[in-house]
């Protein structure tokens, strides 16, 4: 063994341990590796930013804009609400709707993507069926890694695939060629999940208990509570100290630890000449006049100082009128739950800006079912806590829309989202169908396609601008592979992928192919339990394919079993995505993973070893 492949290893290795210790990015230890490679002399500097040009990147990145198109439009939510319209009342047909309709949807955009947008619309169902919305979430995970195999776009690992055999001068997958694969998958994941989940997944509820299954807004504000904290302040019609100031001005939340939330005000009606009271969202330039009535929340003493600072009155407020000064046709509150790679993530609260970004109020904060009363605005953010938000309802369906960031739980309000208001999810489903055609068609090249459609996103409107369409992507994982790529360079560069291979030989090519094909599998499927699923394809895929030309097979069924087994991350909540993001929603423990996904996963292992000969034989 050579300097140099001895060192690739090193840093292969290195690499792999920092991916399934998660302590850093998975885009910044792939970056760190790549430069390691850099500065070692193994590859070139040409060769270190290869990764950042290859199509396979490029591609990835424009399927984020296509998706975010999608989602914005309402166009899986659409879908979403309809078939929970048609399976609400019978449980088990609606569990399997559900995952025939994620794995469809993850087979076209982004299976993170999918679950995030349809976990508000299962959450509140489930509630509302009285059901632990835990049967429900572990298995829309599941079936959006499934549906990822059903198309070459799905998932990463399907490209890489492709990728890796146009690379070695073999012909390309096309866009269905995963498809009779993907459908065996999903079918026996369906019936597995189906027939012997509900025996296995546990029935758990999350962020609220048993008691509170309605979620309604009064109810929310109970188990966070709120009616021990709020308190009303009015301006007497005499006071000078704090009329006319603006509400940043005052700083009340660094002076006194208080929170203004609205604000009640008389008004007189320009047509009809006659008084009203009008309530509406503190926000940060809103000016307090006399006659105001505030609404604070706090603890009781600080609400005093602030009142006595200023020559205020303190009133208490029954439950009734708590409820009623935040919650009613214009105002409301609701939860929002973190995302794996929300940007809030280790940001102090009271940090966050909520007031001035986004129009809402933080006023509560759960962390695994640890309720925060008080000084919560300097805690750190973490992934799956939940905060309370109150403010304008079309607020908070503007915020839902932010899935990369926070999913808001249950139904905040029923209006439409400017996108849908504006006939754009039509033109949306248009443009996927013409993609999809493009690249089935192969009218033009897969990446070509791709970016035809993002661009056309944006011309259309279904995605405001480019900044939101750069926005949505993932940058992590688009990074990722950037960053992966010059990584396989090396192996090949310094003859590693051909050491690897012959390993492989050695050790399981006596039994034939199909050995060697299970090998692949099952340590590509190991391995992607704890890192990247896009991280092991790229690895193990030129590994396959080389290992197939030295055995002169075909090397279809060897990529197939790669990008395959990859996708087939169950048995851990940090397998993908999707499993860490229903895992705080669900109230799954780490045990819950490996109880479930392990026999589905073994399962899949015996039939993919019996399906992927057959429609890709050796």
């Amino acid at each position: 063994m050579n300097l140099d492949l001895l060192l690739t290893f090193i840093v292969l290795i290195v690499t792999t341990i920092f991916f399934a210790w998660g302590k850093l990015r998975s885009d910044v230890v792939a970056l760190l590796s790549m430069l390691t490679l850099l500065l070692l002399g193994i590859i070139s500097t040409e060769e270190a930013l290869s990764g950042f040009s290859n199509s396979l990147v490029i591609m990835i990145a424009g399927l984020f804009i296509v998706g975010a198109g999608i989602f914005r439009t309402g166009l899986a939510e659409a879908a979403g609400n309809k078939t929970v319209k048609l399976g609400k009342g019978r449980p088990f047909l609606l569990l399997i709707m559900l995952m025939i309709l994620v794995a469809v949807l993850s087979a076209f955009m982004s299976n993170t993507g999918t679950v995030a947008v349809l976990m508000p619309v299962i959450i509140s169902v489930s509630m509302k069926m009285k059901i632990s919305p835990s049967r429900f979430l572990m298995p829309i995970a599941f079936a959006s890694s499934l549906g990822g195999v059903l198309t070459l776009i799905g998932t990463p690992p399907n490209l890489i695939a492709s990728q890796t055999l146009a690379d070695y001068g073999y012909e390309r997958l096309s866009f269905f060629d995963f498809t009779p694969i993907g459908l065996v998958a999903l079918i026996v994941g369906i019936i597995f999940l189906a027939l012997f989940g509900r025996k296995l997944i546990p029935e758990r509820v999350a962020v609220r208990d048993d008691d509170f299954a309605e979620a309604s807004p009064s109810e929310l504000m109970k188990m966070y509570g709120l009616n021990d904290k709020i308190y009303q302040v009015t301006i007497p019609l005499d006071n000078d100290q704090i009329t006319g100031e603006r509400l940043k001005e005052l700083r009340l939340t660094n002076r006194f630890g208080i929170y203004i939330l609205t604000i009640e005000r008389k008004w007189r009606d320009k047509r009809t000449f006659q008084p009203k009271q009008i309530r509406k969202p503190a926000g940060a330039n809103t000016v307090l006049k006399k006659g105001d009535v505030i609404n604070i929340e706090g603890p009781i003493d600080k609400v005093e100082d602030f009142a006595e600072s200023f020559g205020l009155t303190v009133q208490p407020k029954s439950e009734g009128e708590i409820n009623g000064s935040l919650v009613d046709a214009e105002l409301g509150v609701a939860e929002l739950l973190l995302t794996p790679h929300s940007k809030f993530i280790n940001e102090r609260v009271e940090d966050l800006d909520f007031r001035d970004k986004y129009g809402l109020n933080i006023v509560g904060m759960n962390r695994k079912g640890r309720y925060f009363f008080q000084d919560w605005g300097k805690e750190k953010l973490q992934f799956g806590d939940a905060l309370l938000v109150q403010g304008n309802w079309s607020k908070i369906e503007l915020i839902s829309k932010e899935y990369q960031d926070v999913v808001v739980v249950g139904q905040p309000a029923e209006q439409a989202s400017q996108a849908k208001a504006n006939g754009k999810a039509p033109i949306a489903a248009a443009i996927m169908l013409m993609m999809l055609i493009m690249m089935t068609l192969e009218i033009v090249a897969p990446v070509t396609a791709v970016m035809i459609a993002a661009m056309a996103m944006v011309l259309t409107g279904c995605l405001r601008n480019m900044d939101e369409a750069y926005a949505r992507i993932n940058w992590e994982s688009v990074l990722l592979i950037a960053g992966m790529l010059p990584m396989a360079a090396a192996l090949e560069k310094t003859g590693g992928v051909q050491y690897l291979s012959d390993i492989s030989i050695n050790v399981l090519g006596e039994f034939g192919p199909l050995a060697v094909v299970a090998g692949f599998y099952f340590f590509t499927m190991l391995f992607s339990q704890f890192i990247s699923n896009t991280a092991t394809a790229v690895l193990f895929a030129p590994i396959a394919i080389t290992t197939a030309v030295q055995m002169g097979v075909s090397p279809y069924p060897f990529l197939i079993a790669v990008s395959v087994a990859a996708s087939m991350a169950f048995a851990t909540p940090v397998a993908s995505p999707p499993n860490a993001l229903v895992m705080t929603a669900g109230g799954y423990t780490f045990m819950d993973f490996i109880k479930v996904g392990v026999p589905l996963q073994m399962i899949l292992f015996i039939v993919m070893m019996i399906a992927i000969p057959f429609f890709f034989p050796f």
